[in-house]
């Protein structure tokens, strides 16, 4: 209802604006490359000159991230593997980008999310339960990073140097330090914990012996 409230008062642009920030944001997360960071951050632009309602830009591109994101996983889990090893001149290349990707969900556990399509998670088959939960902070996360810093990026450039615009600016890259230290601090301890279980295995095994 708020972002039907926002969309509904927007600018010189009108809802299509917003419908094609959630297409595309849809489309992104899906599995097209090199979409998403250009929606968010032309949108922002717009909503820092008062084309676009910037609230109404970030729950939007977040709804379209996740829906994406759910549709992408859809597709890797139904016809994923069919589509890696379907003949032709790159299958072996689509073989090895699933390989290396499988190798990143055993280095990073759930974290893969960030770094991996969408269409990726449902080939592995990460549960579908947590894909929900990781894809939606992925792309909150995302939104809440892009979204701002292009925001603050407008105001500044078109003049506008006031407390708003460079606390948007700071805001949107404290969120993105926060996320990649966060990242970091998981990725050691998911590490402590995978060394300790291999020396408990190992302890066992000797033991057995």
């Amino acid at each position: 209802m708020f972002a039907i409230a926002a969309v509904s008062s927007a600018a010189p642009y009108g809802a299509w604006a917003y419908v094609a920030v959630f297409a595309l944001m849809t489309l992104a997360f899906a599995g097209i490359p090199g979409v998403g960071t250009a929606v968010v951050g032309w949108a922002a632009v717009l909503a820092s000159q008062g084309k676009l309602n910037i609230v109404a830009v970030l729950v939007v591109a977040a709804m379209g991230a996740e829906v994406g994101g759910l549709a992408g996983y859809s597709i890797g889990d139904r016809w994923g593997r069919k589509l890696v090893d379907r003949p032709g001149r790159r299958q072996a290349q689509r073989r090895k980008a699933v390989a290396r990707a499988e190798a990143i969900y055993a280095k990073w556990g759930r974290l893969a999310v960030f770094f991996t399509p969408t269409l990726v998670s449902g080939i592995v088959k990460m549960k579908y339960s947590q894909f929900v939960v990781w894809n939606f902070v992925c792309g909150a996360v995302f939104v809440l990073s892009v979204g701002p810093a292009a925001y603050g990026v407008g105001k500044l450039s078109a003049g506008e140097q006031d407390w708003a615009s460079l606390g948007a600016l700071v805001a949107g890259l404290a969120i993105a330090a926060g996320c990649a230290a966060a990242a970091a601090r998981y990725y050691r301890r998911r590490k402590t914990r995978r060394l300790l279980a291999r020396a408990s295995a190992r302890e066992v095994s000797g033991e057995s012996r």
